[in-house]
């Protein structure tokens, strides 16, 4: 028998649910000890849920996380799990308050043994960039927790103390330790998982130590964590990893820091970075849609890419039986936009209807003498107001279908097309949806399916179709530069004149920086969608709505 057999425990917690949270680490405890293991690491606020933002300054709130942690080391104990060792992170209260009084609390790991809590140990960097604010809500720890089990010596870390120098990891060189346990709450970000698995070798070489890290799994309102535990030793190599977007449990038998084996056959790849976005995509609607209590969603079928894509993800996430598709065709949708949005109904096997809306804008535009883009606008808020009709009647999720290029430059109607309590893709790039509908319609084929995404789809010019012969292209760059120039000012953060250096065409550079820059109020109002890159607009990407700064 190995020294230790550690089980990495990648759970799905519910933000707030500690009850049904405390039960699934037992579960997961109880899991383990079936697979022969006497210590369990689990993610990063396994017991309450991760991010919990402001609820970290409700004082009940943190006393019950508290309490559940004790009363899962005595529940363990009674139904004999207590010689098992479990570190699993909650929020605990600070021993003093900030010098604002704001925060009180910390981000912790406890190690649970023997019926008791024997440790616990305060995360020491708070991230306070992107998505994090947690230097506003808790407090920092200094000190690294160490502890001696079955003849090997195990040190604890969470999350952002890996991405920074100084704090407890300073200590570990000094601390003698085999196997670093890392608590993790990491989003996910197309490419990210490389940068995990590389800030972890780096901490098992610079300090002669296995590493095992923990994430968890699941969405989180637009946030989407995608697991890939993943355990390396002393000298960085990989031993294994977890499955991404899954709750997990893979198992490592440990005899030192540099003689570890995977029980079970070892996983080591990854798929390829389409399937982690419709994976991530998938994984983050089902999780909004079950974990808020909705049975269905609803959305506009165009024949578009966009609407193509977002039913394909819905169906995906929670079943085309709880997915409603309405075709709503004004007296400018073409037939190909008629057809092509009830063959993608066909091909999925969601419900569909029609509901056309040239009688409503008809009756609208002949009230208040409506014409030019005022109309336009019009045709959009008619279909919105069907959706959000059909959603107050029937309990639907209304689901807005625009994309991040279309919501950079304001490319959408206030009110209209950009209805709806959930975007499946407003982090997703025009181009980048492209390439999404084609790889699932070629895994799709690859596993004897029948694609879902209509080809004529795919391929036709993309259009709102809200006048003749209208297509996006009247009023935009191709989508290819457009989303090159979006790129440079809004993920790279770059200013004009840097742009204009980059081999960009001034006038078209000034005015899509206008565009972007003038939308700032839409998006504002939108509804929240899955956060895949590093600028997602919403938590990443602050600024002002009134801003001058581009002139």
């Amino acid at each position: 028998m190995p020294k230790v057999r550690l089980a990495l425990a990648q759970t799905n917690p519910v933000v707030g649910d500690i009850g049904a949270n405390t039960d699934q680490a037992f579960e997961a405890v109880k899991s383990a000890a079936e697979n022969g293991a006497n210590l369990v690491l689990f993610g990063e606020m396994a017991i309450t849920g991760y991010p919990i933002e402001d609820l970290a300054a409700r004082e009940s709130f943190i006393m019950a996380a508290a309490s559940a942690v004790t009363t899962l080391a005595t529940r363990l104990e009674h139904a004999g799990f207590g010689k098992i060792a479990v570190v699993i992170g909650h929020p605990a209260l600070a021993p003093e308050r900030d010098s604002h009084g704001w925060a009180i609390a910390q981000n912790c790991a406890s190690v649970l043994l023997g019926g008791k809590i024997t440790g616990t140990y305060a995360k020491h960097h708070l991230p306070n960039y992107s998505v994090f604010d947690e230097y506003r809500i808790f407090v920092p720890g200094n000190d690294l927790l160490s502890f001696e089990f079955q003849g090997l010596k195990f040190s604890t870390l969470i999350c952002e103390d890996i991405w920074q120098s100084g704090g407890p990891v300073a200590q570990l060189a000094d601390s003698k330790t085999d196997v670093v346990l890392v608590l993790n709450g990491s989003p996910f970000e197309i490419d990210k998982d490389d940068k995990r698995q590389q800030l972890v070798r780096e901490l098992a070489v610079n300090n002669t130590a296995a590493v095992a890290y923990v994430n968890l799994v699941g969405g989180q309102d637009d946030l989407v964590f995608d697991g890939d535990s993943l355990l390396v030793d002393a000298a960085g190599k990989l031993i294994g990893r977890a499955k991404q977007f899954e709750t997990d449990l893979i198992v490592f038998d440990i005899e030192s820091k540099n003689k570890i084996e995977m029980v079970g056959e070892p996983r080591i790849s990854k798929n390829d970075d389409n399937e982690q976005v419709w994976n991530a995509l998938v994984l983050c609607l089902r999780d909004y849609v079950n974990k808020n209590g909705f049975k269905s969603v609803v959305l506009g079928l165009s024949g578009g890419i966009d609407s193509a894509v977002c039913a394909s993800i819905a169906a995906d996430a929670i079943g085309a039986e709880r997915v409603f598709g309405v075709s709503m065709p004004s007296r400018y949708s073409s037939k190909h936009s008629r057809s092509d949005a009830e063959d993608l109904a066909d091909r999925i096997g969601l419900h569909f209807r029609t509901e056309p809306i040239e009688s409503m804008v008809n009756a609208f535009e002949s009230q208040l003498g409506l014409d030019g883009i005022a109309a336009e606008n019009l045709q959009a808020r008619m279909r919105g107001v069907i959706l959000m009709g059909l959603s107050n009647a029937e309990g639907h999720l209304t689901l807005t279908t625009g994309n991040k290029t279309e919501l950079a430059v304001g490319y959408s109607t206030i009110y209209g097309d950009s209805v709806g309590g959930f975007a499946p893709i407003k982090d997703v790039e025009k181009t980048l949806v492209w390439e999404l509908a084609k790889w699932r319609n070629e895994f799709a084929t690859a596993n004897g399916q029948t694609p879902p995404i209509p080809e004529n789809s795919i391929t036709k010019p993309p259009s709102a179709e809200l006048r003749p012969d209208q297509t996006d292209q009247d009023s935009l760059p191709e989508y290819e530069l457009l989303d090159d120039l979006l790129d440079n000012y809004v993920e790279k953060r770059l200013g004009r004149d840097e742009i204009v250096a980059l081999g960009f065409d001034a006038e078209i550079v000034d005015r899509i920086i206008g565009l972007v820059d003038r939308a700032e109020w839409k998006r504002r109002q939108g509804a929240i969608g899955p956060k895949i890159t590093g600028m997602a607009f919403g938590r990443d990407r602050r600024l002002p709505i009134t801003n001058r700064s581009h002139k």
